[in-house]
């Protein structure tokens, strides 16, 4: 039996196909994009303490999240699983994302790598990136050679 939308899934899954086409062949416009299967919004922004990363992570749990620092690079691995298909259900459409991400961060010089948090909480990963204290100016004594 032939549903009234079905034409459109076809439709939807052609639009997805040309999406994933298009975003290969470009490179990447902003630094901390990788290539995955789905990308999750991130927030960077900073405090007078603290430069904090929020990634929008909905329908995953901490499990499914890997937070890495190597060379001053912070990465962010996560996937978001499918859930499996019921008996009986018939999907018109289907615009959640699910598969890997990769998300890479080239942390500036002033953080504190040995302070650094990460909490999930209602789908959203929140990473507190605490500053170094700032050094203060020293001046140094030039010492003057004895005659």
């Amino acid at each position: 039996m032939l549903n009234a939308l079905e034409p459109f899934k076809e439709l939807t899954t052609l639009q997805e196909r040309l999406n994933r086409v298009f975003n290969d062949l470009l490179p990447s416009s902003s630094q901390g994009r990788d290539t995955t299967d789905w990308m999750p919004a991130v927030d960077i922004y900073e405090t007078k303490d603290s430069i904090n990363i929020e990634v929008e992570a909905p329908g995953m749990k901490e499990d499914d999240i890997k937070i890495n620092l190597e060379n001053n690079t912070l990465t962010i691995y996560g996937e978001r699983k499918f859930e499996k298909k019921e008996e009986g259900k018939n999907y018109y459409r289907m615009e959640r994302s699910y598969g890997s991400f990769s998300r890479s961060f080239l942390l500036p010089d002033n953080v504190n790598v040995d302070a650094i948090k990460a909490k999930y909480k209602d789908g959203v990963l929140t990473i507190t990136l605490p500053k170094k204290p700032e050094s203060k100016p020293k001046e140094i004594p030039i010492e003057k050679e004895a005659k």
